[in-house]
């Protein structure tokens, strides 16, 4: 039996990951679950999978997830350090789902276990590629990629070199925006942002999805996953959500990626990596889509990919600066105090008052100079936001 733990437990990621779990339960010892607001969703899994614990991020709720374990066995903890503390317990393999800057110090605590990190928070490469890297390497734990886009890269990069790497393409949908006017979109409400075409995702990356900060922070990821130039990386929209990555090498081929817009596709991936095996998704019957399409991102539309450029010319801590603005920015509009296109305007200003000071390329990188970077990054945002709003 493989040991796993999973974080982000109630997401989507989270509840994907479990599913394919349920799905073979003989075949998992599992150790931790994290969750956020959804108490009793965390505990039912906890009990149903046999969790050694069930771990909520809210500290003031432990009371509440002790009651909703009852007398099943499952230990019950509460706070950031104690997710981190699970994290430490060893495990075979480790998803990381839980959203936002949150997710760095408990990937981070499982990669210095040795462990497999199923890596879904985007952010951990965004602000401490580096660090998250050297982690893995040095204590002998391995990262393997679970959004789609990145696992698209590193399935069409199987037994391939790459030094023979031209391009690496990623595909966006376009979010609930893709076919609106720039006028339309600066009038954008938070709910109707919320309602993505084709993926079932939570409320702020289907926000994120909106604006292309979600496929901007792919981006750099990308950059840090395979090692790559950021002028390798280019971005299409692809409405369908079909071909979720290509690669281009150096003789003109290009090997795409092709799958439904399931999540457990990725996951599953990773799950079995290297070998593959049956998963309970969709299969594509080509002849009945008849087209894809793709077209270039409009630079107006979404100047968060323009953002990402300049992050990784950058260096240093500016990953770390964009992803807090960004979160702060992406709360501010929540609230219904700054518009959607704003959003980018805060991330924008904000590096530009920071990259002096914090976006250096030999700059020392460590969870406590990440952690800084967020602080004031995040602290800069909301003086942008209150000027704005």
């Amino acid at each position: 039996m493989r040991k796993v733990s999973i974080f982000g437990a109630t997401g989507s990621i989270g509840q994907n990951t479990i599913d394919l779990i349920k799905r073979d339960p003989s075949a998992y010892d599992v150790v931790a679950l994290s969750g956020g607001q959804n108490i009793q969703q965390l505990a039912e899994d906890a009990v149903v999978l046999g969790a050694d614990v069930a771990v909520t991020a809210d500290e003031t709720r432990l009371s509440e997830l002790r009651a909703a374990l009852g007398d099943s066995g499952v230990e019950a903890a509460a706070g950031a350090r104690a997710i981190v503390e699970a994290a430490c317990r060893p495990a075979d393999w480790v998803m990381s789902a839980i959203v936002g800057a949150a997710g760095l110090p408990p990937g981070l605590a499982a990669l210095q276990q040795g462990a497999t990190l199923a890596l879904a928070n985007k952010e951990s490469l965004v602000t401490a590629g580096q660090l998250i890297m050297e982690t893995a390497q040095n204590h002998g734990g391995r990262i393997l990629p679970v959004d789609s886009e990145h696992s698209a890269v590193f399935q069409a990069l199987v037994g391939e070199d790459m030094d023979a790497v031209e391009r690496i393409v990623i595909t966006a949908s376009g979010g609930a925006f893709r076919d609106w006017s720039l006028e339309d979109m600066a009038r954008a409400t938070p709910e109707q942002a919320s309602s993505h075409p084709n993926w079932n995702m939570g409320q702020r990356i289907t926000v994120d999805s909106a604006s292309m900060f979600n496929k901007a922070l792919e981006v750099i990821e990308t950059k840090e996953f395979f090692n790559c130039s950021h002028e390798q990386i280019e971005v299409l929209v692809h409405p369908e959500s079909l071909v979720h990555a290509l690669v281009g090498f150096k003789d003109g081929a290009l090997m795409a990626h092709v799958g439904p817009p399931d999540m457990r596709h990725a996951i599953g991936y990773a799950l079995h990596w290297p070998e593959r095996q049956h998963l309970p998704v969709a299969r594509l019957d080509l002849a009945n889509i008849g087209a894809l399409h793709f077209r270039a991102p409009d630079p107006q539309r979404y100047p968060a990919l323009r953002l990402a450029h300049e992050v990784l010319e950058l260096g240093g801590h500016a990953g770390a600066v964009f992803n807090a603005a960004k979160e702060r920015a992406l709360d501010a509009f929540l609230d219904h105090r700054i518009g959607f296109l704003q959003m980018a305007d805060v991330v924008e200003e904000v590096l530009s008052q920071l990259s002096p000071s914090h976006c250096l390329k030999n700059a020392e990188m460590s969870l406590d100079t990440v952690t800084e970077t967020d602080h004031v990054a995040r602290r800069t945002a909301d003086t942008v936001i209150e000027q704005l709003a």
